[in-house]
Formats: structure tokens, C-alpha cells, sequence
């Protein structure tokens, strides 16, 4: 799972912003690269690894919201660390006043999404920056902002890009196969080169979610499998 956050002026945005599953891959591509090279938009991206998703202990949408808060958190990273003294011996970051976020809702709940984001960045800054005071963290969200709004819109644009780059990095690490797919689970490409793997090798990719239904059935399947034959 992959997050990203922009922060702008947008009339500094490049035209042609979308939700990312509106703009075709290679206008994804140019629109990423002008976004990251513009003096006036800043970026953080978050990635969520399959092990952590896998973790019995959580839940998705408790991880979509720590994206979310993570990749704020880049941003500000990010940006502090461009625009500090590099002799600067105090990595924290100085946190603007006050911080207005707009989120795409990632939960059937607007209000409880946008409450839960606020409070996971809040937790994260009042333990990253050198401030002695309170973070002023606003947090709205809303379902379909990466439709209709310019900002979220260049943000889910960047994280598309940024999930693709690590799919073709994951593509190139099984050569031996023929493609991993676009990753999803209803990608027939990536049901088959799991199942090729689980055949080979007994046990699934460390790239793969071993919580996947599609995942837990090819292990079991394979194990099945092994007992008929012994």
C-alpha cells in the first residue's frame, strides 16, 4: 500500500491533474515527474510492506490511515531537511502552524477517517518534532477528493507512480517468470505467477500478502497437495 501527500498552491500544479485512476499511465508518469521537479510543490510518499499488512494485530483501515500520516510526515521531513542549514546539527522537523490537511476518506465515515488521520499525525509529530507546544493539526476528509480536488488529486497521482515503480522493482527480482502482474489480486497475471511460485518453491513470495484469500488458498492448496503424494 502506497500513500503520498502534496502540498502546493495550485495554481502551481501542472494542468491535467486527476484521480489517478482516471489519467492514463504515461500522463501519470509526466505528471509525477513535474510535480517532484517544481519548486513549489512539495511531496511525501508512504509505503505499508506486506508484513506489516499481514499483521493479525491490525486492520486495513487502521493502516490507511497510518499511510495517510505517514506520508505527511515525509513531507514535512522532506521539506525541512531541503530548506535547513546543513550544518544544522537538529534533524526534527518544525512543524508550520497551523496544519490543514484535506484527505480522500478512506473509510465509510468521513468524519471518523479525517478524526483517526488527525490523531495518528498528532501522535507522530508530538514525538518527531522539537516543538514544546501542542501540533495544530486540521484534518478534513472527504470521499472522492482525489476527484475534485486539485491537491489530492496530484497526490494520488504520485502514489500510483510510486506503487507501479515497485512493482516493476518486484518484476525484475522473478525473471524466471512471466510477469508478476499489475500486483492486485484479480490480475490473472498476478494469480498465476503466485501460483507458479507456490508450486516452485512451497511457500509464497516475500513480496506477497500471505493474508490474501487468494494466498492462503494456493498454500493450502499446495499443502493439500503434499499429503495426497506422501
Amino acid at each position: 500500500m502506497v500513500a503520498a501527500a502534496v502540498r502546493a498552491d495550485p495554481a502551481d500544479l501542472p494542468d491535467g491533474i486527476d484521480d489517478s485512476k482516471r489519467v492514463a499511465p504515461a500522463r501519470r508518469d509526466a505528471l509525477d515527474e513535474r510535480l517532484r521537479a517544481s519548486p513549489g510543490v512539495d511531496v511525501g510518499v508512504a509505503a505499508i510492506e506486506p508484513a506489516e499488512i499481514d499483521d493479525p494485530e491490525t486492520d486495513m483501515n487502521t493502516l490507511t490511515v497510518a499511510a495517510q500520516a505517514r506520508a505527511v510526515l515525509d513531507l514535512l521531513a522532506s521539506t525541512d531537511s531541503s530548506s535547513a542549514d546543513s550544518s544544522s546539527a537538529d534533524p526534527s522537523i518544525e512543524l508550520p502552524q497551523p496544519l490543514r490537511l484535506l484527505v480522500d476518506a478512506g473509510d465509510v465515515s468521513e468524519d471518523r477517517f479525517g478524526r483517526r488521520v488527525r490523531e495518528a499525525l498528532e501522535e507522530a509529530l508530538s514525538r518527531e518534532t522539537s516543538r514544546d507546544d501542542s501540533p495544530s493539526v486540521s484534518v478534513t476528509a472527504r470521499h472522492g477528493a482525489d476527484a475534485d480536488s486539485p491537491l489530492v488529486g496530484a497526490a494520488s497521482i504520485v502514489a500510483k507512480v510510486e506503487r507501479d515503480r515497485r512493482i516493476e522493482a518486484i518484476d525484475d527480482r522473478f525473471p524466471e517468470y512471466d510477469g508478476v502482474g499489475s500486483g492486485y489480486p484479480s490480475d490473472p497475471t498476478t494469480a498465476a505467477f503466485l501460483e507458479a511460485y507456490v508450486d516452485d518453491t512451497g511457500d509464497v513470495p516475500d513480496c506477497a500478502r500471505r493474508s490474501w484469500r487468494t494466498c492462503e488458498r494456493l498454500l493450502a492448496a499446495h499443502e493439500q497437495s503434499g499429503l495426497e503424494e506422501f
